[in-house]
């Protein structure tokens, strides 16, 4: 348990009063749970906060976040499916040493990945090679036969990605998925960071922190990059489903940063195979989208005939390179579920360099011995659908009882390739304000990286937290919530 403070006054219940990470890793106190130097300024100021101000503050904050529009939406709930993200005070903090691996990671792995997806829509090298099997491409739902033969500006598939990351209870940074279609969450990210400044200066003061601010503009320039051939002062929109998107306020948000027309599908038009745009100012050509819609609604005429969400003869567009989307068609098959156990072997292939960052062991259940283990293993296992994302469908083998783990095994039986499974692995914690005070609250961390010509990494990233004690669920549609995330410019 850390150190109480001598500045801490009497009689007085401070934040940290109480706080103890347990067994379990501390994104915070690291190693030795203790605050070290790099921490220090925040550390004696959360340890003199009185618990009841602070909470106010707290209070005060999330009102401000849902007077703001900052929401998301929840479609499970019937009485209010608008609702703030909840935000956590405390912020998650990350020295410049630790960062400076992630961020090597993510680049290495977005770069394999884009140089995959790139080999299986041409000359599938990697799948004559038995690299990667060549089945768990070519019938996966994501793959889009569409794509193949179409050469891509910057060889860039995956502009925008999210990588979430976790922490073992030795300290290893392991990553558990990636989200290479269309991740979400990067709105809250600077949002997160602007309520700070705002709200709790006194927190900041005397930590040298890493801005965040210059996202919006840093995506408008790799996007710009990818724009067609022959292009130089190209158009972008950003692509929504509408207000009835779960993620709309960061449609809006990101928009609104980028300098760029929101638009929905009924907005665009294709003629004699390029896009335009109906605008306040007329008809406008263009030449990117960075679209928020899955690949099966972007245009009825080429997917699902019956969506009312995209553009029909976009994918026209796309094939004979009058306009970039972002991401590109067909980037679901790099993020699969079953295609992440496959990684490391693919940066080996394409890159020939072991991965910085390790993956969480995985078990195909699609495969004979995959699924065997995990039967055999159920109990202390993590079962995943393959096509499920927000933490719905997982089954936690050592949380679950008797009855859920007997159902799990019956749905795995049924449909094995649906199916992997990871070992549970004991997130670390960081201390997260809750009515008692500080407590030890699991989290992860999901950086986003955006590619044009190269890859550049926000640093930071969005920290989700389980707000229910011992919750390893952080998606926010299971009742997770977020911190802001400090990257410190050095180690001080």
């Amino acid at each position: 348990m850390a150190k109480i403070s001598a500045l801490k006054q009497p009689n007085t219940f401070c934040a940290l009063d109480g706080y103890d990470p347990g067994k379990f890793y501390c994104e915070l106190l690291g190693d030795s749970n203790q605050p070290d130097a790099t921490i220090a300024p925040l550390w004696q100021c959360l340890e003199t906060s009185e618990l009841s101000i602070l909470k106010q503050r707290a209070s005060d904050a999330e009102r401000e976040l849902f007077n703001l529009g900052i929401t998301f939406t929840v479609y499970t709930e019937k009485d209010a499916i608008d609702r703030i993200l909840p935000f956590d005070v405390i912020p998650r903090v990350i020295s410049a040493s630790v960062w400076a691996k992630v961020e090597a990671g993510v680049k290495q792995r977005v770069k394999a990945l884009n140089l995959f997806l790139h080999d299986i829509y041409h000359e599938r090298h990697i799948l004559n090679d038995g690299i990667v099997p060549a089945q768990l491409v070519l019938s996966n739902s994501c793959y889009r036969p569409e794509m193949i033969g179409l050469d891509l500006p910057c060889g860039t598939y995956i502009h925008i990605n999210g990588t979430d990351i976790v922490r073992d209870r030795q300290g290893e940074m392991l990553v558990l998925e990636d989200n290479g279609r269309s991740p979400s969450g990067v709105s809250y990210v600077v949002e997160n960071r602007h309520l700070m400044q705002r709200a709790f200066p006194d927190l900041m003061q005397g930590m040298n922190i890493r801005p965040v601010s210059d996202y919006g503009k840093r995506l408008l320039g790799k996007l710009r990059e990818v724009a067609p051939t022959g292009v130089d002062d190209p158009c972008v929109v950003l692509l929504s489903p509408g207000i009835y998107n779960s993620a709309y306020f960061e449609h809006v948000f990101l928009a609104r940063e980028m300098g760029v027309t929101l638009v929905e599908g009924g907005d665009l038009f294709v003629e004699n195979d390029r896009v335009f745009a109906h605008t306040i100012n007329g008809l406008v050509q263009v030449d990117v989208v960075y679209r928020r819609i899955n690949d099966d609604y972007l245009d009825p005429t080429a997917f699902n005939p019956t969506s009312m969400l995209g553009v029909p003869g976009l994918l026209r567009a796309v094939q004979r390179g009058r306009v970039t989307l972002a991401n590109a068609i067909g980037t679901g098959v790099a993020d699969d579920k079953a295609i992440y156990a496959y990684v490391p072997r693919i940066i080996r292939y394409y890159l020939n360099e072991d991965p910085i960052l390790a993956s969480v062991e995985t078990h195909i259940c699609g495969e004979p011995g995959g699924l065997a283990h995990t039967l055999a293993n159920l109990d202390r296992l993590v079962l995943k659908p393959v096509g499920e994302s927000g933490g719905y469908g997982i089954v936690i083998g050592p949380k679950s009882s008797k009855s859920e783990l007997e159902d799990a095994a019956a749905k795995l039986r049924a449909d094995p390739g649906n199916f992997i499974s990871q070992p549970m692995i004991e997130l670390s914690v960081s201390p997260t304000l809750v009515e008692q005070g500080a407590r030890a609250r699991h989290v992860d961390l999901r950086p986003y990286a955006i590619t044009g010509r190269d890859t550049w990494v926000l640093p930071g990233g969005l920290t989700r937290v389980a707000l229910k004690e011992g919750s390893l669920i952080v998606n926010s549609s299971q009742g997770g919530g977020t911190k802001d995330t400090w990257v410190l410019a050095g180690d001080q």
